[in-house]
């Protein structure tokens, strides 16, 4: 009887840290130490109404954009099955840059792009490419260069090879940092404890020179590893050179748990924890999310919004999802920066499943579609680049 009892004072007592968590998002009042959870649905809808232009159409899964200096709206974007295409004056041109041979399984293929921060002088960019090694698939980071006119590309080199694939969990971000080096985000592929493996590449964000080297002030000795215990990262952005933001997917599965996405503020040497920990749960030394949902989003890009056109965006963190379709902005205490104080869905069933998200150079923020992934619906215009302005 009296172990009942006890029973049901523990449900009361969950029962009312869940509603004492609800009304924290409703009204905006989360504490430092409150990892937000999201028990049902997403959030209420955006407060700031916003029109959405079509960029680009015609494009197959593009899973990444870089913008290029030089050109105003000039930007190579990345198709999953293996191609570069280029958009020159706010027009896609219809070949592609380069085509590359690759393993697209699942999740792999062409993946993330970043170009180098010198662009305009050497015209390199990177790309996160799924291949074939030794009669294995493997995830490995090149560097090509763009030809002068913008028609064609060239592979230079690879920067960074062996960096584990399976077929889900591929990860595939490429970002270059506000210190000039090159992040690299990966996913655990399928194989979860080598997300706490130092040695792995695989499940971590990787920092690395822009020639591929392991920069002297990385968290662990001769180890790319910026980051550990990270499940499929697609998104991460910096609010300044000491905030970094990620975003993580949660389990599908694994030892019986399903969804929990995170939204982490980080720095170097962290610990995100997977596979032992997820939601909410707490651990010593490994780093609790911020903002996380039972149901899975899951999440794509992210990119913090620094433009002027909308100022109440100001700071933000906007993240692109898959399976909820919209585009959620998370807001942070400026004077407690893991504290989340607004969070909203913005495009709500909208255009889709949405990938990759940034800033543009005119001060706007950038999304891609994800509908002809085999996930989504893609209509007869195919995947889409947008652009969300006031």
């Amino acid at each position: 009887m009296r172990s009942r009892r006890l029973l049901l004072s523990a449900l009361v007592v969950l029962t009312a840290s869940a509603t004492a968590c609800r009304k924290s998002q409703a009204q905006g009042t989360a504490s430092a130490e409150d990892c937000i959870r999201m028990e049902d649905g997403w959030g209420q809808d955006g407060s700031v109404p916003v029109t959405v232009d079509v960029v680009a159409e015609g494009l197959e899964v593009p899973w990444g954009v870089a913008f290029l200096p030089g050109r105003d709206g000039d930007a190579l974007i990345t198709e999953r099955p293996g191609r570069v295409r280029l958009l020159r004056g706010g027009q896609l041109q219809p070949g592609a840059v380069a085509t590359l041979p690759l393993t697209a399984n699942g999740e792999g293929g062409l993946l993330g792009i970043a170009a180098h921060p010198d662009f305009a002088t050497n015209r390199w960019f990177y790309l996160y490419v799924t291949t074939q090694a030794g009669g294995k698939a493997q995830n490995r980071v090149e560097r090509w260069t763009l030809s002068p006119d913008g028609a064609s590309a060239a592979f230079e080199r690879v920067i960074l090879g062996d960096i584990p694939s399976a077929k889900y969990h591929d990860g595939g971000r490429l970002r270059f940092g506000p210190d000039g080096m090159l992040y690299v985000g990966t996913g655990d592929s399928r194989d979860p404890d080598l997300s706490q493996d130092v040695k792995s590449a695989a499940g971590k964000l990787l920092r690395l020179t822009p020639d591929g080297a392991v920069p002297k002030d990385n968290p662990f000795p001769d180890s790319p590893a910026f980051l550990l215990g990270v499940r499929n990262t697609q998104g991460f952005d910096w609010k300044d050179p000491a905030t970094l933001y990620l975003t993580d997917h949660g389990p599908s599965g694994e030892t019986m748990r399903f969804g929990h996405d995170e939204v982490n503020v980080v720095k170097a040497g962290d610990n995100l924890g997977w596979p032992g920990i997820y939601s909410c749960e707490t651990q010593g030394g490994r780093v609790t999310p911020s903002l996380t949902f039972d149901d899975a989003a899951p999440p794509g890009g992210a990119a913090v919004y620094t433009g002027t056109a909308i100022p109440e965006w100001k700071g933000s963190l906007f993240v692109g999802t898959l399976k909820s379709q919209h585009l959620h902005r998370v807001e942070f205490d400026a004077r407690e920066p893991r504290r989340v104080v607004r969070h909203e869905v913005y495009l709500r069933n909208t255009w889709g499943r949405l990938r990759d998200v940034l800033m543009g150079p005119d001060g706007h923020l950038y999304v891609t579609t994800s509908n002809c992934d085999g996930r989504g619906e893609c209509g007869p215009k195919k995947d889409l680049l947008l652009r969300v302005r006031r």
